[in-house]
């Protein structure tokens, strides 16, 4: 969007904008050749008499991007919002929260995300899942105690054994929630917002629970039993508001809870890179205020001697620290 706010004297309609976003997004990443990108951009422009007007207009910004981009990249880079891809006020509160490591956080939000694999162990050990990858001419190095990392991101239907439940993809830090939860065979096990199912299967697939998963969203709540269904692990699974206790519960206390509560989810922005523009400053406060109301709802729910585990993929203290040392008072 900065690219073409500086390339083109006055904003074009919003399809011709997002045709030019995406083709100067090509361009600087250099993904493609630059003639494949650029003739592609005009055709899709004059491809509809909506917008076949502002061919002449695309293909000239492009073939300037072209000629000028070793000294406009850095140009645009030069303010924050390009270089970090966020909103200032987004830059602030980060900067605020983590004022050594705000840059390198900053960064990485910014780049490439990295693939995970978690190896279901009731299949496969991660040695002979390694094995397998190695066979396919397959480049991963083992970085936790079911994960896996590959050295190119691949589509899943490229990833052997997926389909067969072998793997599913989750990242790295995700996957310790199932190590941090002291579960045992036999237990009652409550995940209370669990869509899209990543944490209740792992939990499933390293031991023999009885699980209950709970998600407010009826169409994510189908994602948790696809997710299921293609590892071969059962839930008792409901759509549900887990902090209206009285609808879902039967007094039986679990013995161990997980709340991977609503947040900004800044933490994953690398993963999610429209977190930052689509959240606003009023929702960090708000969405904490969600996580208490859960919190003390589901506290009760957990036996004398149990585990709640509460977790979020935020990095702003509101949603993390400063929410457990709240409840804890």
């Amino acid at each position: 969007a900065a690219a073409v706010d500086r390339l083109v004297s006055k904003r074009p309609n919003a399809a011709v904008s997002a045709i030019l976003e995406t083709a100067l997004s090509l361009l600087f990443a250099q993904t493609y050749s630059d003639f494949t990108i650029v003739n592609q951009a005009v055709i899709a422009i004059r491809s509809d008499r909506r917008t076949a007007r502002f061919a002449g207009l695309t293909n000239a910004v492009l073939r300037r991007a072209v000629k000028e981009r070793e000294t406009l990249v850095p140009s645009l880079e030069a303010d924050d919002d390009v270089r970090f891809n966020a909103p200032d006020w987004w830059i602030k509160r980060v900067r605020q929260a983590h004022p050594e490591a705000a840059e390198r956080i900053l960064s990485l939000s910014a780049k490439h995300p990295p693939m995970v694999l978690r190896v279901n162990r009731r299949r496969i050990t991660p040695e002979a899942y390694l094995d397998n990858l190695a066979q396919a001419g397959i480049t991963a190095w083992r970085i936790g105690p079911e994960a896996v990392l590959l050295a190119s991101p691949k589509p899943v239907h490229e990833i052997p054994g997926f389909s067969d439940g072998l793997v599913s993809v989750q990242d790295a830090g995700t996957q310790l929630a199932a190590h941090l939860l002291p579960a045992g065979n036999g237990d009652r096990v409550l995940d209370a917002c669990a869509a899209p199912g990543g944490k209740t299967a792992h939990l499933l697939e390293l031991h023999d629970l009885k699980m209950t998963a709970l998600e407010i969203d009826p169409s994510r709540t189908k994602l948790i039993r696809e997710t299921l269904d293609r590892l071969g692990l059962v839930a008792d699974i409901h759509t549900a508001d887990a902090a209206d206790v009285k609808l879902w519960w039967n007094g039986i206390p679990y013995d161990h809870v997980l709340l991977d509560a609503p947040c900004t989810a800044s933490g994953i922005v690398r993963r999610q890179p429209d977190v930052p523009w689509s959240r606003r400053p009023a929702d960090i406060n708000a969405l904490a205020a969600r996580q208490k109301r859960l919190l003390d709802a589901l506290w009760p729910v957990v036996r004398s001697g149990g585990t709640l585990l509460f977790c979020t993929c935020s990095i702003f203290p509101e949603e993390g620290p400063q929410q457990a040392e709240s409840f804890l008072k």
